[in-house]
């Protein structure tokens, strides 16, 4: 066997009679569709970076998990599109289905979001969520990760592939941080709208405790406490998008390699059905608890003021 012939799996060159050459493209082709390891996938692993399709030079290229993202996010949005069809007041199935998917990601981030950064914290959250749901998903289908442009002189032993031709968009690192930095960006969009500087800052470095039950000696040093928790808590806010991105590439990658590295064995296949939702809630969920530690301030607010008119009374306006 030679390394140096550069072929894609369903397209290699035979010597055999017409009928044996369409048998072995059959075999290949089903093989591939089926990941069986004669193609890699057993005891390969997945590449910790993504193949590039297109080489434009210069840095600028289209991988496969980009070629993959795009894909599966136009079919994703031409299936919901069919499923709702054209809305009406008498759902059809199709839109019954996806309102009662939206009902139940309101009842989850809300509470959480608090209803006040709700309306615009709302439609961004339910995006990643469904977009890390299918990308997570993606890995999980028949031919991902082994189909693609290998070495070998025969159909019967090639053995590695160099570029797959389809990767799960957030089994790249470079996915995943795209997804931290929106999720970061609209975070800090959300509880500057509605917020507010000044709020964002006291709740980072303003003393919380209250002045009238603490003694004045302890008040100051409080201060100092409360200041300097302030920067560990901007340390904290500046290394979000790293851990966001750090903790979704890590479960999906280190899941595609545990299915190329046992054959796709069944339990670990279902058992990353698990993970992917689990980790596009994650995801999602702490996006809508950064949005609602700050955001829900104003919530808190409005409830105090309410509960106090309702029992008659109305605190002293603030020097």
């Amino acid at each position: 066997m030679t390394d140096s012939a550069r072929l894609p799996l369903v397209n290699l060159p035979y010597r055999s009679a017409p009928m044996l050459r369409a048998t072995q493209r059959a075999v290949l082709l089903l093989l591939s569709l089926t990941s069986l390891p004669v193609f890699g996938a057993e005891g390969e692993g997945v590449a910790p970076a993504a193949a590039k399709l297109i080489d434009f030079g210069g840095g600028w290229a289209i991988t496969n998990s980009m070629a993959t993202g795009w894909a599966v996010s136009l079919l994703l949005v031409a299936f919901v599109m069919w499923l709702v069809g054209k809305p009406s007041v008498m759902p059809s199935k199709g839109q019954a289905l996806v309102e009662k998917l939206i009902e139940a990601l309101r009842d989850l981030f809300e509470p959480i979001v608090g209803k006040k950064a709700f309306p615009a914290a709302f439609p961004i959250l339910v995006t990643l969520f469904i977009f890390i749901l299918f990308h997570n998903w993606m890995g999980l289908l028949p031919g991902v990760g082994t189909m693609g442009w290998g070495r070998g002189e025969h159909w019967w032993s090639l053995q590695h592939i160099d570029t797959p031709w389809i990767r799960p968009h957030n089994a790249d690192f470079n996915g995943t941080i795209a997804l931290a930095l929106i999720s970061f960006g609209a975070w800090a969009i959300i509880v500057l709208k509605y917020v507010g500087p000044r709020l964002i800052l006291f709740d980072l470095f303003g003393n919380k405790a209250d002045k009238k039950e603490t003694p004045a000696w302890l008040y100051p040093i409080l201060s100092i406490v409360f200041l300097l928790v302030g920067f560990i808590e901007v340390f904290s806010i500046a290394i979000r998008p790293f851990t966001l991105s750090v903790r979704l590439f890590g479960n999906i990658f280190g899941g595609e390699n545990l299915l190329h590295g046992t054959g796709f064995f069944f339990v670990f296949y279902f058992m990353e059905l698990l993970v992917g939702l689990i980790q596009a809630l994650v995801f999602t969920l702490l996006t809508s608890v950064y949005i609602g530690l700050l955001a829900n301030h104003g919530d808190d607010h409005d409830h105090e003021h309410a509960a106090d008119e309702k029992s008659g009374h109305v605190p002293a306006a603030p020097h």
